[in-house]
């Protein structure tokens, strides 16, 4: 993995590297959920970035979406960064997560942040909006010399 990301360190300097969700299922099926567009959207509760303040997002910069694996799959670019309540997340914002509606959202993400943590109604969030810089689906990816 290691020479895959310092190949698209060259093309994307800066970029960050994450995977989606806290199994390889979800990781998988956000995956899927962003190559079909359906997907624009990621949240994490805000106390997650406390020890590690260089890990959130940032307007305008671009990052690597790994698979459960490690492999790189895309890039996305961060184009909005909102701090929300759990309980004030909007039905659009859901959707953007990549989930059919609200309720879907709040059932799916509470069970998430439960597993990791305490889930409060009225923590905040990170809710960070992208969009698809590229997908490396069939690319090949070189490792450094």
């Amino acid at each position: 993995m290691t020479d895959n990301i310092e190949d698209l360190q060259e093309t994307y300097p800066g970029a960050g590297t994450f995977k989606f969700g806290d199994s390889e299922e979800t990781c998988a099926e956000n995956i899927r959920l962003v190559r079909k567009s359906n997907k624009r959207a990621i949240c994490a509760p805000l106390r997650d970035f406390k020890d590690d303040p260089a890990s959130m997002p940032v307007v305008g910069r671009a990052d690597i979406a790994a698979d459960w694996d490690g492999n790189p799959t895309f890039v996305v670019k961060t184009v909005r960064v909102d701090e929300v309540r759990f309980c004030d997340v909007t039905e659009n914002m859901a959707k953007s997560d990549g989930f059919k509606d609200l309720l879907a959202w709040r059932k799916a993400t509470k069970a998430s942040i439960s597993r990791n943590g305490n889930h409060d109604p009225a923590m905040l969030l990170l809710f960070e909006f992208f969009s698809l810089v590229e997908d490396l689906d069939g690319r090949q990816i070189e490792p450094k010399s």
